[in-house]
């Protein structure tokens, strides 16, 4: 008989997000035994028929629900997923609160930075530790990165360059979608995909305190579906057309609270790089590269004067970086993101069993919101935007 103790889990919204947390859920006996806990896939929560039949026979959860609110009173549940679409999440992030749940909610956690403060003062003044989904933080190499920086060993950073580029939305038949909505998504590529990078130049450098930016949407209009599919696949599309309502593009400049700079660039549309996600730091005594599509490695540069063939070294991801021993014994190429998702529900467990903020934070994602807040502000009237300070407890720092 196992000794480990049962936390009662509930995900509502089962998209591919969803049933992603829900596998990460599952990881966490095997993976991190240590914890001493097993994850019971007690409900999900979903509006369609189809993803709540998959709850039950695919996922394994014991039941399924169509309003989320059965879900929140149910009192086998000890914790909740929450990986609805962005114009969802103030509302049942307050109602897990009032639920007493603590929870781990996908970025951004509101449409603008006024729904994410109400979530991380909510929360924090329930006294419940949350969790936000800043992914790209676990990878092994950029924790190898962060200890080189921290470490003194670049020396004083100067510079970074954040890119965020990927081709999902790419083709102008791409459908018209729930994020190309202002109501629904708030701005769009900003807080979809460049929201991740600042975060990751957060995690990396420091605070970032002021900004200025310029944005734009190359694809204005697109087919309106006319069968809804589930994440970014299964839609039908027709001949009539919507528009697009936020950007789709975003370049900026940014200036970090200890006085490093960084150049910034993030689009969903280009044509060529499928998830060229890329952060360089720079110091006065080397730079460090990392590349999500080459995840597992790491470009290192140590000292000033390597002699002929000083550079870039490209270094493996091995068990001295991060969680990486627990994927892989040795040096290798076996880690993918659904791997980074099992780090991050493990750290959500882990605040959960102590009480102490271990996961990427709702404080978190309320400074990276204050983040997009002044990028798009910047966009608008071409100034540069001071960053507003959070309260809470953010983990970027830590």
């Amino acid at each position: 008989m196992s000794t480990k103790r049962t936390l009662g889990v509930g995900v509502i919204s089962l998209g591919w997000m969803g049933r992603l947390h829900a596998r990460s859920y599952r990881a966490l006996s095997e993976r991190f035994p240590e914890l001493g806990v097993e994850a019971r896939l007690v409900a999900a929560a979903d509006p369609i028929d189809e993803a709540r039949r998959a709850a039950v026979e695919d996922l394994g959860f014991e039941r399924a629900h169509a309003d989320y609110h059965e879900l929140l009173a149910d009192p086998q549940i000890d914790l909740v997923s929450i990986a609805s679409p962005n114009f969802l999440h103030e509302e049942i992030a307050l109602a897990a609160v009032s639920a007493g749940k603590p929870f781990w909610i996908e970025k951004p956690m509101g449409t603008c930075a006024e729904q994410s403060r109400s979530i991380a003062r909510a929360a924090e003044t329930a006294g419940l530790v949350t969790c936000v989904g800043f992914n790209y933080r676990h990878v092994p190499a950029i924790e190898y990165m962060r200890e080189l920086i921290r470490s003194g060993k670049l020396g004083r950073i100067t510079n970074a360059r954040v890119w965020f580029i990927a081709d999902y939305n790419s083709s102008p038949l791409s459908p018209l979608t729930w994020r190309a909505s202002r109501q629904k998504a708030g701005a769009g590529v900003v807080p979809d995909l460049m929201s991740h990078g600042a975060d990751l130049a957060q995690y990396l450098i420091g605070r970032i305190a002021s900004v200025t930016a310029l944005t734009d949407t190359f694809i204005t209009e697109r087919p309106i579906p006319t069968k809804m599919g589930i994440g970014h696949s299964g839609f039908e599309i027709g001949d009539e057309v919507g528009a697009v309502e936020n950007e789709d593009y975003v370049g900026m400049l940014a200036r970090f609270e200890g006085g490093a700079v960084a150049t910034m660039e993030s689009s969903r549309v280009s044509v060529g790089p499928r998830a060229e996600y890329v952060v360089e730091v720079y110091g006065t005594e080397g730079s460090a590269r990392w590349n999500f599509e080459r995840l597992n490695e790491l470009e290192v540069c140590l000292g000033v004067d390597g002699g002929p063939t000083h550079g870039y070294t490209r270094a493996m991801a091995g068990p001295a970086w991060g969680e990486w021993h627990r994927y892989q014994p040795a040096i290798g190429t076996s880690m993918g993101f659904d791997d980074l998702k099992s780090i991050e529900a493990a750290q959500f467990i882990r605040s959960v069993l102590t009480g102490e903020q271990h996961a990427p934070s709702a404080a978190d994602a309320w400074c990276a919101a204050e983040v997009d807040a002044a990028v798009v502000a910047s966009a608008a009237d071409g100034q540069w935007h001071d960053v507003p300070r959070v309260e809470g407890r953010t983990t970027f720092d830590a």
